[in-house]
């Protein structure tokens, strides 16, 4: 085996809530990336997309994270890598997630998988740390594990995969760039504690929520009282897109990652059709480009085909 696919999906972090502990995986959109293993020592990294990233291993999210493995490894083993990015930089999807997990699991699996998912949640870090300064794993977790996460602690890694019902997400990425560096910087550095209590509350409540196939109880959980109410305004059009979504019914939703794209969770695909038109109406009343899709939660996370020679 000298070279394997990889489907990298989208993924939604924070889920509301969540902050840095809660994401799951979405099955559209995905990137492809393609990895063969070689005798000529190195990583080598071509860029089949319109986005101009990197292709210095040291400045692209995924030949960091590979770095990062390599330096395990006990054999000179080197790399060639192909990225055909569907999921745009800064759209608040995981788009470094997914190059970052994506190129760790292939690794993996050309190496007779060695390494444990941990392991690999670890090693894709590295990436998330070049893309925004901070070594989080909300969206490489579900990446790996698929389905929805919840990231106990980083240090030590402790990673918990929770069951969930079936539920579609509706997703509207207008066409701007919210930076996470930059959605970092703007948040409060201290909270009251009667907003700390809620959002405790709120996150065990979605937890539950998912655990216990309770929509009602994902709904009533599905509420940030510390992050969004700063960085929503980064998003034109979100508080908007949020409650005629929800008049809709959809069970609620907010900004994906850090923005600018906005998530909706809904029990019915024909409710997350309707949220998806919403979406529409909003944006083209503003003149924004933007991209909407309307997909499920993805339980098998990052797919891989063998490439028969």
């Amino acid at each position: 085996m000298s070279s394997v696919t990889v489907h990298a999906p989208a993924t939604i972090a924070n889920l509301v809530c969540g902050f840095d502990v809660l994401g799951l995986a979405l099955n559209d959109p995905y990137d492809v990336m393609k990895l063969s293993i070689s005798e000529t020592p190195g990583i080598r990294i071509q860029h089949n997309d319109v986005y101009n990233l990197p292709t210095i291993p040291e400045q692209n999210v995924a030949g960091v994270s590979l770095l990062e493995m390599m330096q395990e490894l006990d054999s000179h083993y080197g790399f060639d890598l192909v990225i055909e990015k569907h999921i745009k930089p800064g759209s608040g999807l995981g788009s470094s997630a997914a190059s970052a997990a994506g190129v760790v699991v292939a690794a993996n699996h050309l190496l007779g998988n060695i390494f444990s998912k941990e392991d690999l949640v670890r090693f894709a870090m590295a990436g998330e740390k070049l893309a925004s300064g901070v070594k989080h794993a909300d969206n490489i977790s579900p990446g790996i594990y698929g389905g929805i996460t919840l990231i106990r602690s980083i240090f030590p890694l402790d990673i918990v995969s929770l069951t969930a019902p079936p539920m579609y997400v509706a997703v509207v990425h207008p066409q701007i760039e919210v930076k996470t560096s930059d959605a970092r910087e703007i948040l409060r550095k201290e909270v009251l504690l009667k907003d700390a209590i809620k959002q405790w509350g709120n996150i065990a409540g979605l937890v539950a929520g998912f655990m216990k196939n309770d929509y009602g109880l994902i709904s009533r959980s599905l509420e940030d009282v510390i992050i969004e109410p700063v960085r929503s305004m980064l998003i034109p059009g979100f508080d908007d897109v949020k409650k005629k979504s929800v008049d809709a019914g959809a069970l609620g939703g907010g900004i994906s990652g850090s923005g600018p794209s906005i998530f909706m969770l809904c029990e019915e695909k024909n409710t997350a059709l309707k949220v998806e038109k919403i979406m529409k109406d909003i944006y083209d009343n503003t003149g924004l480009k933007y991209h909407t899709y309307v997909t499920t939660i993805n339980n098998e996370g990052i797919k891989v085909e063998v490439n028969n020679h």
